[in-house]
């Protein structure tokens, strides 16, 4: 029902999040889009199997989206601590083709469905009222794009592929339950650790690198 679609580095600025990405992966990630829906814009990067990176900050050129914005980038004082403690790599997106039925009795987790844009809708995507991160980042974002896969014809392949993808957590079984519950393909491997910290292994022509 539910597979991982793609990893999150929320970055302060959209600059930030591309050094970052280049220290660790040793790649240039290219421009991606702007969504004016959400007063957001991003750099994207295949790491294969249908699964892409995508950095993403506030877009200081848009207009206020009118609504809260996605990946708790309203709160640019949290964004900045995370970002400043090395939290950088924060959070992933789980896809599906039944958002209705993953939402269900789960609103309070992962908030309500928002079909985006919202003048012509092409997708389905789960947003809190605040718009902040599921259970802190700990639980994915939910997004339903009609039954249509994601194209990556536009999106940048530069050879890298994601190998393992882990998180940390005082709270580990609560949420290695949670994605077992929801039979989450390819989800994160959790481990006890004193706050949540994701890590990613990932294959790139230059070495096996972390993203974190």
């Amino acid at each position: 029902m539910l597979k991982l679609d793609h990893l999150t580095v929320i970055a302060p600025t959209l600059a930030e999040g591309v050094a970052h990405v280049r220290s660790c992966l040793g790649l240039e990630v290219p421009f991606g889009q702007r969504h004016a829906y959400m007063g957001t814009h991003n750099h994207l990067l295949q790491l294969g199997d249908g699964v892409y990176l995508e950095i993403v900050a506030v877009d200081p050129d848009a207009a206020g989206p009118g609504r809260p914005r996605w990946f708790g980038l309203d709160d640019q004082q949290a964004v900045r601590a995370d970002w400043d403690a090395g939290r950088r790599l924060r959070g992933w997106v789980a896809g599906t083709d039944r958002i209705d039925m993953v939402l269900a009795r789960r609103e309070g987790t992962f908030g309500r469905k928002v079909s985006l844009p919202s003048s012509d809708p092409t997708f389905e995507f789960s947003l809190l009222d605040d718009g902040s991160l599921p259970l802190g980042g700990a639980a994915p974002s939910i997004i339903d794009r009609r039954g249509k896969a994601r194209a990556m014809a536009t999106m940048a392949d530069l050879g890298a592929r994601l190998r393992s993808f882990s998180l940390e957590h005082p709270e580990a079984d609560a949420i290695s339950a949670l994605y077992r519950e929801l039979a989450i393909e390819r989800a994160p491997s959790v481990s006890h650790g004193g706050g949540l910290r994701y890590r990613a292994r990932i294959e790139t022509p230059g070495g096996m690198r972390e993203l974190f």
